[in-house]
């Protein structure tokens, strides 16, 4: 994908692309929505980063990942934690945020809305 040195470059970006759920690319393969990452005066890697909805499905896995278990089976309190987290990334501002975090928690919607109208009242 690079030239000498390049690959240490890639190597130390990819957990990063990895954790936001984007994918490296040759440079010469990049779109016009993608990121070229240049290393030494070189173009080193193309990122292309995911769709907002992706995102949020692969920031999902990655909390189960975290928490060693599905986020359906963590008690109340972690599941709060687990919405508080999410908020503060963004991920109620994604279409169909709510619904999608309400499907991996195990709860429903108004559960959710309880959970980030608790936030705002304590």
């Amino acid at each position: 994908m690079t030239g000498v040195g390049g690959e240490s470059f890639i190597a130390a970006v990819k957990p990063l692309v990895d954790a936001m759920g984007g994918e490296l690319l040759p440079p010469d393969e990049a779109g016009p929505d993608d990121v070229v990452l240049a290393w030494e005066g070189a173009d080193a890697v193309a990122v292309r980063l995911p769709q907002l909805a992706d995102s949020l499905d692969h920031i999902l896995a990655a909390m189960e990942r975290r928490k060693g278990m599905p986020l359906a089976d963590l008690d109340r309190k972690a599941k709060q934690e687990v919405v508080r987290a999410l908020e503060a990334r963004g991920a109620f501002s994604v279409r169909h945020g709510v619904e999608t975090v309400a499907s991996a928690l195990g709860v429903s919607r108004f559960t959710v809305y309880n959970y980030l109208n608790r936030d705002k009242e304590s």
